[in-house]
């Protein structure tokens, strides 16, 4: 199996000939190397509603025959969007075959912007994703604050590869990453959703230094890297 990161909070996840895309913003982040047209997949799963996750997910999703999952209103809005989608919600399962995907809770909101209209859609609540995959369990909390209940997710499951966000401002920052970390007690943990705007700027090697100082083994990726687990 294979990780990919693609900057932000876009990852892939490769197994055999399948694969998913999260979150996909290629096209709008400066800091990406790979182009929407370039990816393929058999899914596109999306965390919550926002322009930086959302962005890409109908023409990769069209360019490649793949459902968009998320939950039931984002599905029902990319639906507009011509796209196949699999409405879902927050503790439920979806088995894709080569995946199960168990959305989970997140602490952020969760809308699009119409600037032309100056309206806001409603966008569900905000998620993450436990993905089982080869007997591997990989954690994206998508954008979200610290909360007590990333505890309970720690001690019920085998985390292998938790992702988490450390840009603060929108989301948690690297303090608050830390203590994720320490309560998810993934056995590798690799930062997200940082440096691709000002505002979220973040030195993503020494979050992994101060993961280190605790015991925790952590990762930067680099826009385009990947893993293999």
């Amino acid at each position: 199996m294979k990780i990919i990161y693609h900057g932000h909070s876009a990852v892939q996840i490769i197994t055999g000939d399948k694969s998913l895309i999260i979150d996909p913003f290629l096209s709008g982040n400066p800091l990406a190397v790979t182009k929407p047209e370039d990816i393929k997949v058999d899914a596109v799963l999306l965390t919550h509603a926002h322009g930086d996750h959302i962005l890409d997910a109908a023409p990769i999703a069209k360019a490649n025959q793949a459902p968009v999952v998320a939950n039931v209103e984002l599905a029902a809005y990319m639906s507009w969007k011509g796209v196949e989608t699999i409405g879902m919600n927050i503790g439920g399962t979806l088995d894709l075959g080569f995946v199960k995907a168990k959305m989970v809770q997140a602490i952020h909101t969760s809308g699009i912007v119409d600037e032309e209209t100056k309206t806001v859609i409603y966008g569900g609540v905000a998620a993450g994703y436990i993905l089982r995959v080869e007997g591997k369990t990989i954690l994206h909390t998508g954008d979200t604050a610290l909360f007590s209940d990333m505890k309970l997710l720690g001690d019920r499951e085998n985390i292998d590869v938790v992702l988490l966000p450390i840009g603060d401002h929108f989301t948690m920052g690297p303090e608050d990453a830390l203590k994720a970390a320490e309560w998810y007690r993934a056995k590798l943990v690799i930062p997200v959703h940082y440096n691709s705007f000002p505002v979220i700027k973040q030195d993503a090697d020494q979050f992994v230094s101060q993961l280190e100082a605790r015991g925790i083994n952590g990762k930067v990726l680099a826009p385009g890297e990947a893993i293999e687990l």
